[in-house]
């Protein structure tokens, strides 16, 4: 058995990842739960991309050695890619625990507090792997990240600069560079980055970063026909991985299960708390831009993007391939369950703020999971961010999102995507009348003031002045949008699509009739 760990281990060494699979299997076979091979098969989990398979391995590693720090970095790893941020931390703190040195373990953990909205306990961490190794790409990075989210751009910049003069982590760092400022349409950046793609070292992922810098600053500089090349450029090697029909599918799925009967069936179960707040709707449609707003509000405590109520729906039954699994399983959902369920969420929540009247989750896709946040919490606030749909399309394609929405690498399936998107929700405004505040960006944009009036309003607030001044919110921003949420409101977001138009037939043709094209 050891030969044959030996072996595997070879083999995923040469990217042979499924024949070494297939050894851990065999030793699975005679000695099941062996640690040392669940460790293993964790780790090419994770090489696919297949962070709950990991994450069931790397537990049962864990629970025969323990006091294995790999193992547990590991775990902490799978964790994070899954966004259960607070569990990720317990196991990087128990493998810092055995291992003090353990700098990936430090890098890791900065992520996670900068994830959680603590920013500032984030630079901490970078900082103490940064005394460890000053060249620590990781934790240089991790930092930087950490600076942005807290909206000191000018330090994240020059150490993203320095990064590059010190050839660490460069693809990464210009990529993050390019996100922190604009660039004008002669920067020296622009040739730099032109430059460096000539590299014929660079790794696909190294070349992926460099393209997408050089998209965000041909765009800034308005050299269109550049940047939608290098978006291209950038997206090409997921562009056909994404199975369109089968999300269709699942949409249809939603529509069936979640229907007035049986959500009219079950008005008395969840919990009636008031203080959950999902902002729900497409990335880039105004997500974090309504959080930011709503938590400026004194009795409000903003989380972020949340995965809990994700994980709250897989534990009842919610997988994408076994769509019929979930409809019997929400059928036999009993009322003592439901409450269990919603009280677990509650929970997660005080992790955030156990004093504030109300806490804001602004998971964009839990606009899937809206059937399952009325029946867990019949009085909570929901709120769907709506933009323009070529606008918003457009900017998701423009922007680097993780493999969990590669929807986004092709025009043609992203346009579906944000149709099937438009269908769920039109559903649930149907069979949840009153529920759900529609706030359009354009009409946010036009009306700051009134609208943020009526998005208090409908959290069952009183208005307060503070909700106003949002870019003096201090809180950690992680997402894509946080340089954009410490600037006014400004319009050069509206009709952002009109420079690419002879770009985006693809799209406008997946979303039919949702394009308005005038």
């Amino acid at each position: 058995m050891l030969a044959m760990l030996q072996q595997g281990v070879a083999l995923q060494r040469d990217g042979k990842f499924v024949e070494a699979e297939r050894c851990y299997q065999m030793v699975l076979q005679r000695v099941p739960d062996m640690p040392e091979a669940c460790n293993l098969m964790g780790t090419i989990a994770l090489e696919a991309k297949d962070e709950a398979i990991a994450a069931e391995y790397f537990e049962k590693a864990v629970k025969n050695l323990p006091k294995d720090p790999t193992v547990r970095h590991n775990f902490g790893s799978a964790l994070f890619q899954l966004r259960e941020f607070h569990d990720a931390i317990v196991q990087l703190r128990k493998a810092l625990d055995l291992k003090p040195g353990q700098i990936d373990s430090l890098a890791l953990l900065s992520n996670c507090f900068n994830r959680l909205g603590k920013a500032e306990e984030a630079i901490q961490f970078a900082d103490k792997g940064l005394r460890m190794d000053e060249n620590h790409a990781s934790c240089r990075i991790a930092k930087a990240d950490a600076l942005i989210s807290l909206g000191r751009m000018e330090e994240a910049e020059a150490l993203l600069k320095n990064n590059i003069a010190d050839r660490i982590a460069v693809s990464k760092s210009w990529q993050s560079l390019s996100a922190v400022k604009k660039f004008a349409s002669d920067s020296p950046e622009l040739d730099a980055v032109r430059n460096e793609l000539q590299d014929p070292g660079l790794t696909e992922e190294q070349k992926t970063h460099m393209h997408y810098a050089l998209a965000k600053m041909a765009n800034d500089g308005k050299h269109y026909d550049e940047a939608m090349a290098e978006y291209i450029a950038a997206k090409a090697k997921d562009a056909a991985s994404y199975d369109i029909v089968q999300y269709e599918r699942r949409v249809d799925s939603l529509i069936e299960f979640f229907n007035p009967l049986f959500l009219g069936a079950r008005k008395d179960f969840g919990d009636p708390s008031q203080r959950p707040v999902f902002i729900v709707g497409m990335p880039r449609s105004g997500t974090t831009l309504t959080e930011q707003i709503i938590s400026s509000h004194p009795l409000v405590a903003g989380a972020g993007e949340l995965g809990e109520m994700g994980s709250i729906a897989r534990s009842v039954g919610d997988n994408i391939r076994l769509m019929s699994r979930y409809g019997s399983q929400l059928m036999s959902l009993s009322r003592e369950e439901s409450a269990k369920q919603a009280q677990r969420y509650l929970k997660f929540i005080d992790r955030t703020s156990r004093e504030a009247a109300r806490v804001t989750d602004k998971m964009p896709h839990n606009y899937e999971h809206v059937g399952l946040i009325a029946l867990l919490f019949p009085n909570a606030t929901i709120i769907h961010c709506k933009r323009d749909a070529i606008d918003n399309c457009l900017s998701c394609y423009m922007n680097a999102f993780s493999d969990a929405h590669s929807y986004n690498t092709d025009l043609g399936k992203l346009g579906r995507y944000y149709r099937a998107h438009d269908r769920l929700m039109k559903h649930w405004y149907r069979v949840l009348p009153g529920r759900i505040f529609e706030n359009q960006y354009e009409t946010l944009v036009a009306d700051q003031e009134g609208q943020s009036r009526k998005l208090i309003a409908h959290c069952k607030l009183d208005w307060d002045d503070a909700c106003l001044n949002y870019t003096e919110n201090e809180r950690g921003v992680t997402t894509i949008s946080r340089w954009q949420v410490r600037q006014p409101i400004y319009k050069t977001s509206m009709k952002r699509w009109k420079p690419y138009e002879k770009h985006l037939g693809p799209l406008i043709a997946g979303l039919g009739d949702l394009a308005d094209i005038s």
